[in-house]
């Protein structure tokens, strides 16, 4: 472990809180602090996602993500939009701030759907492991509508993403052109020849869209399966050289295609494209979490 890595680890710890009954919680506004957020805005709405993510996985929210509200002294005058950014005014100089009690297991979702481009974000990623995740995912996994499933893997697919694009560039792909000639190999790989142009064409996308925003849930688990493996090769064998990175790429979507051939299954370019994107099911979701929060309180 790096100096660094002592010390942000040390900075997760120092932050953490022990109740009564010994049981270990973080406060969001800390974790915020930690993880170089500057504007609650931002970090609530980070914050939306891994209660989402909660929801997937079959936990209540309520266990992992409590809300807490302590009255703080307010020098300014009030904000006339106050509820906007996480505070309801009491007087002209004293208000409640909101803030949640999170687990550890909520942090790590945290830091699952923060901005992967920070670095102390992959340190938090470290630090709030939780090992039984996958295995709780799994579990929960075939009762979920198709929806909830393409959330889960997407979530997945988004991180190990990020992790592919770490390894490629310590192979030597190093500009944004040589990546996107990097990710066009693995596609053509898997989509029999179609590169990342030609799968957008096809599934008949604007040019502002994702096609990894409109796969279905077997779409996506083909490209997780792609993503995940490509990295580990290519991290193992010590691969170098962007030309061996896309040949390296190339060959295993192509070994997956050849397995979901050999297993008779849909192949991916052949899988229906889902009407609306994993983004406007997010949406839809997290607003339909918060109406559902705000009845409960109402009640």
């Amino acid at each position: 472990m790096t100096d660094l890595n002592e010390k942000e680890y040390k900075g997760f710890e120092e932050i953490k809180h022990r109740d009564e009954n010994g049981e270990e919680f973080w406060l969001a506004r800390e974790l915020a602090i930690a993880l170089e957020y500057k504007l609650w805005q931002n970090f609530s709405k980070v914050i939306d996602r891994a209660m989402l993510a909660c929801k997937n996985s079959g936990f209540e929210i309520s266990d992992h993500f409590p809300e807490v509200r302590k009255m703080v002294e307010m020098p300014t005058k009030p904000c006339k939009n106050s509820e906007k950014i996480g505070f309801i005014e009491v007087n002209k100089t004293k208000r409640y701030i909101l803030d949640f009690r999170l687990s550890r297991y909520a942090c790590y979702l945290i830091v699952q759907n923060g901005d992967p481009r920070k670095e102390i974000i992959a340190l938090g990623q470290t630090y709030f492991a939780i090992q039984t995740r996958r295995q709780e995912v799994q579990d929960y996994f075939n009762r979920l509508d198709e929806d909830n499933k393409r959330l889960v893997i997407r979530g997945d697919v988004r991180q190990w993403n990020q992790m592919l694009a770490e390894t490629a560039h310590n192979a030597g792909v190093i500009t944004d052109a040589e990546f996107a000639v990097f990710q066009n190999a693995g596609y053509m790989g898997l989509y029999g020849g179609e590169d990342v142009e030609a799968i957008h064409r096809r599934k008949g996308l604007r040019s502002n869209e994702r096609i990894l925003d409109f796969m279905n849930s077997s779409e996506l688990i083909a490209n997780l399966f792609r993503i995940t493996q490509a990295e580990e090769r290519i991290r193992l064998e010590n691969i170098q050289g962007k030309e061996n990175a896309n040949d390296a790429h190339f060959e295993v979507g192509k070994i997956v295609r050849n397995a979901i051939e050999q297993t008779r299954g849909t192949m991916p370019e052949n899988q229906p494209t889902p009407k609306s994107s994993i983004t406007e099911v997010e949406r839809e979701q997290i607003n339909a979490m918060k109406k559902k929060k705000n009845k409960m309180l109402d009640e």
